[in-house]
């Protein structure tokens, strides 16, 4: 009841600054506002596919992103997307395989900070179980041509000429479905799920809904060097160069060692000057200063001896400057994120169903 109030007592304005921090892109910013106005405690949601590990974009950022929803007053509803993930073959098609990754996937958000006395856990496999769910899903496909639901194919993580299987056509309209049937007004997930968001909120008002507000948060960069092309859009360039679990060097998974993280950091992309398409300084904004209100970049005397920040601001001035080097850069990062992710591990260590689950993920890792 106390944090309800406090939320309550939240003006307006300071609740559109930290939904404002989620979203790199929000449709539309006078929607959510009038939003906010009308409704004291909106419904957002996420739906996640139960996949195997999970990198800090989705651990870290997600719990990060998901506390500033719920402290703007929101209600945040995470979809566990088990039917999706078996649609789209994940873990070979084992929905009990799936469905048990999904409990790791909570296990994770529990000891990476989230508040989960604020948010919901909702299972794909339940809304599968009524009748009204199934007919929003055919309203959306009757209202959608086969050629657009194949342009959503990047919601799956596939490009179009990957989208093969009739289930994995099936898949973007459940997802359009699910943010009306989970009474959603706000489809707060990452830009690369755009393109359903979109039809979402085209198809909404035929159909007697209503349009859902978009709110797309970030997507953390992959430490790899980027390889996108002049021709694609901002919308394929941003999913080219984001974090992937296919490639792992160039993500940090909430369970990698202090020696793993540091040998990743230490390989990964980081143009000296430039904090542009920079992953390591992207860690530092969408991460670190997020966990830490100071950071210390810890030089050598003969360049100036330690750095301590107090914000990504100063950081990226003095790194634009020459100050920073990429090797002390690399060296913070590495240690900071080891330092974010200790709970995490000590959770695992110490929770013997977190432990056997993380085992669980692990063993379907090496038998791929």
């Amino acid at each position: 009841m106390g944090k309800l109030f406090i939320t309550i007592l939240m003006d307006i304005e300071s609740r559109l600054g930290l939904i404002g921090q989620v979203g790199e892109e929000i449709v539309t910013e006078e929607e959510l506002r009038h939003l906010l106005e009308a409704k004291p405690r909106p419904i957002a949601y996420d739906g996640f596919e139960p996949s195997g590990k999970i990198h800090v974009a989705q651990g870290i950022v997600r719990a990060i992103n998901t506390n500033k929803m719920t402290q703007a007053g929101v209600h945040f509803k995470f979809l566990v997307a088990d039917w999706h993930a078996w649609a789209n073959n994940k873990m070979g098609g084992d929905l009990e395989k799936i469905q048990t990754v999904g409990k790791y996937f909570i296990e994770i958000w529990k000891s990476a900070g989230m508040d989960m006395d604020r948010v919901e856990f909702v299972w794909a496999s339940e809304l599968a179980k009524d009748d009204s769910y199934w007919k929003k899903v055919m309203q959306v496909a009757r209202n959608a041509t086969v050629n657009r639901i194949i342009r959503c194919g990047q919601i799956m993580g596939r490009r179009e000429s990957e989208v093969m299987q009739a289930s994995q056509i099936l898949y973007p309209c459940m997802q359009c479905a699910d943010i009306f049937h989970l009474k959603a007004d706000i489809a707060q997930l990452g830009m690369d799920q755009r393109k359903v968001n979109v039809l979402a909120r085209e198809i909404g008002p035929k159909l007697g809904y209503w349009k859902p507000v978009i709110v797309s948060h970030h997507m953390l960069m992959g430490l790899t060097s980027p390889k996108p092309t002049e021709a694609m859009s901002a919308e394929e360039r941003t999913i080219e160069l984001k974090m992937s679990k296919s490639i792992p060097d160039s993500s940090i998974f909430m369970m990698d060692s202090h020696e793993e993280i540091k040998r990743k950091i230490g390989k990964a992309y980081c143009p000296a000057g430039t904090v542009h398409e920079n992953p390591l300084a992207e860690y530092l904004k969408h991460i670190i200063f997020e966990k830490f209100k100071k950071v210390k970049i810890e030089r050598p005397a003969k360049f100036g001896g330690d750095i301590e920040l107090e914000s990504y601001q100063e950081f990226a001035r003095l790194y634009y400057e020459g100050s920073i080097h990429p090797a002390d850069l690399k060296q913070a990062v590495a240690r900071y994120l080891n330092e974010s992710l200790e709970p995490v591990r000590r959770h695992f260590q110490t929770n013997r169903k977190a432990k056997e689950l993380e085992e669980f993920v692990r063993e379907q890792e090496v038998t791929r």
